[in-house]
């Protein structure tokens, strides 16, 4: 790999670096700023939660609260909708989107939406790409010029992880698309507010496409390594 190339490469990290930590401050500063904005109802998030599964006929998933700040999930392989503690008790209209969107991803399970049905088979492949890659990368660059294969296999294993990150996208996309849809029909948003809890749910999608973005760069970088190795 020439220096010009590798130069380019670390222009481009550097780049999605910055770009990742203006999207994550940014997310911040919403949270904060509609964490202040309440929905009118008096509704928590625990209570919004409930009420999107149960208007979509679903009553086998739990709420919970889960400790942490912007820690919130759904956990497919036990059904729960896990909100942290300001979204859980919060009457927001940043705690009302954020428990949608997590209710979302249930109705996606409910109704085996292809790209999370997907992302769930790929999770424990991911995982196990997870806690070896960082070695074997490291290995096969160390060994580049005389195992090369072993870089070839940590390439495979990170491109499992971009993968992974992409296939995420749709999924946190469409999920942030039934919340919305559901808080405007279900009157938990109005004419004046739908567009703020809009605006918190496209901040948060950012990262998402930011750290796909941020692992194809990488993946490209390694790829790269390997193919330049006789130069």
């Amino acid at each position: 790999m020439t220096t010009g190339m590798i130069g380019m490469q670390w222009i481009i990290f550097i780049g999605i670096a910055v770009v990742s930590w203006l999207v994550q401050m940014n997310l911040q500063s919403k949270f904060k700023k509609y964490s202040k904005i309440p929905t009118g109802n008096g509704m928590t998030g625990a209570d919004v939660a409930l009420k999107m599964l149960h208007d979509n006929g679903i009553y086998d998933v739990t709420v919970t609260h889960t400790p942490g700040h912007l820690t919130d999930h759904y956990n497919p392989a036990n059904k729960t909708v896990n909100l942290s503690e300001d979204v859980y008790s919060g009457s927001s209209i940043m705690a009302a989107a954020v428990a949608a969107h997590e209710c979302g991803h249930a109705v996606q399970h409910a109704r085996a939406y292809a790209p999370l049905t997907m992302r769930s088979k790929l999770v424990p492949v991911v995982s196990f790409a997870s806690n070896i890659m960082t070695w074997v990368l490291l290995g096969g660059i160390l060994m580049l010029n005389t195992f090369p294969q072993l870089l070839l296999a940590g390439i495979i294993l990170f491109a499992m992880t971009t993968l992974f990150s992409f296939i995420t996208l749709p999924v946190e996309i469409n999920a942030s698309k039934r919340a919305l849809v559901w808080l405007s029909s279900s009157g938990i948003t109005n004419a004046r507010n739908h567009t703020q809890a809009e605006d918190a749910l496209r901040s948060a999608a950012y990262t998402y496409v930011v750290a796909a973005l941020g692992s194809l760069a990488t993946l490209v970088y390694y790829i790269m390594i390997f193919l330049g190795r006789r130069e």
